[in-house]
C-alpha cells in the first residue's frame, strides 16, 4: 500500500506563518504582553479546584483521597498564579531610561528582555546596554523591577570585545 504523502509534490506543501506572526504586517512599536495574563488560567485552576473538592466532599462512590488532594493542589497553584500575576507598570522603554540613570554613561545600543525573579516570579526587565562610542568602551547589565521601576541591581564593566577593524 502506497503512503498518502507520496502523492504530494513540493508545490502542494506550503508552510505559511499565521497573520499575527507575519513580520511584513508589523507596524509600530511592539507591545509586550502584560504579566497579569497569568490571572486568567489561575482563575480557571481555582474554579476547577473548587469543583474537584466539591465532588470529593460529596463523598461519591468513585471519590477518594487522591481527588481531594488534586483539588487542593489546583487551589494552591491558582493562588500562586494570582500572586505572581502582577501588572507591569514599567515597559521596556521606561526600563531603558532607568538603566541610563543607573549606569552613568550615555547608552548607545541596548536590549531589554523580560525575566522573572524570586519564588513569586516578580516581573523584571533585564537590560544589556553598551556605551555610545564606536566601538563601545563600556557595557552594563541592569535589572529593573517591572512593577515599581526601581533598579534592582546593575553591573558596569569595560567592554573587552575586540573591534572587528583591529583584527
Amino acid at each position: 500500500m502506497a503512503d498518502d504523502n507520496s502523492r504530494l509534490s513540493a508545490d502542494d506543501v506550503v508552510d505559511v506563518l499565521p497573520d499575527d506572526l507575519d513580520p511584513r504586517a508589523f507596524e509600530g512599536a511592539y507591545k509586550f504582553p502584560d504579566n497579569s495574563r497569568r490571572r486568567i488560567p489561575a482563575a480557571i485552576y481555582g474554579a476547577l479546584g473548587i469543583g474537584v473538592i466539591f465532588v470529593a466532599a460529596a463523598n461519591l462512590s468513585w471519590s477518594n483521597g487522591g481527588l481531594l488532594a488534586a483539588g487542593i493542589a489546583l487551589l494552591v497553584f491558582a493562588l500562586y498564579g494570582l500572586v505572581s500575576g502582577r501588572s507591569m507598570a514599567v515597559d521596556e522603554r521606561a526600563a531603558l531610561v532607568a538603566s541610563q540613570q543607573a549606569v552613568g554613561f550615555p547608552i548607545g545600543h541596548a536590549s531589554a528582555q523580560q525575566v522573572w525573579r524570586g519564588v513569586l516570579s516578580r516581573p523584571t526587565w533585564r537590560v544589556l546596554a553598551y556605551s555610545s562610542e564606536v566601538p563601545p568602551r563600556q557595557r552594563a547589565l541592569v535589572l529593573v523591577d517591572a512593577v515599581s521601576g526601581d533598579v534592582v541591581e546593575h553591573l558596569v564593566e569595560e567592554n573587552l570585545e575586540e573591534d572587528p577593524d583591529d583584527a
